[in-house]
């Protein structure tokens, strides 16, 4: 909090009414926000490799379902899981884990999730 002065002549000082900044109702500061994040713990979106999808359409459903998704990321994902029957695809909130696995079986890949065991 920041308070400033006017001086007048000899005086010392007047203190002027500090302003307080309240944030907007139903909006959440920053630090709420990080704290949030610290509190719940990450999890993993595990993709399985499977027998039945090519992996061109393995690459189409990562880019489609997962925000962000680069047409790379989504190809050493697919690789990684291919090779080693399975890869990470991404570390987030639960209930965004949930929701990606479930639409990437929704789209008829193999998927789960598990706790992270680091920060996201």
């Amino acid at each position: 909090m920041a308070i400033s002065t006017t001086c007048s002549g000899k005086g010392g000082g007047l203190l002027e009414k500090p302003v307080i900044e309240r944030s907007t109702p139903g909006r959440e500061s920053e630090f709420d926000l990080r704290k949030s994040k610290k509190m719940a713990p990450p999890y993993r979106v595990m993709l399985h490799n499977d027998n039945y999808n090519k992996r061109e359409y393995v690459v189409q459903v990562l880019m489609k379902v997962i925000p962000g998704m680069t047409l790379d990321n989504a190809v050493n994902i697919m690789q990684e899981a291919h090779y080693n029957g399975l890869s990470v695809v991404i570390i987030c909130a639960q209930a965004d884990a949930e929701e990606h696995c479930m639409q990437l079986r929704g789209n008829g890949l193999l998927s789960s999730i598990e706790p992270a065991s680091g920060g996201c």
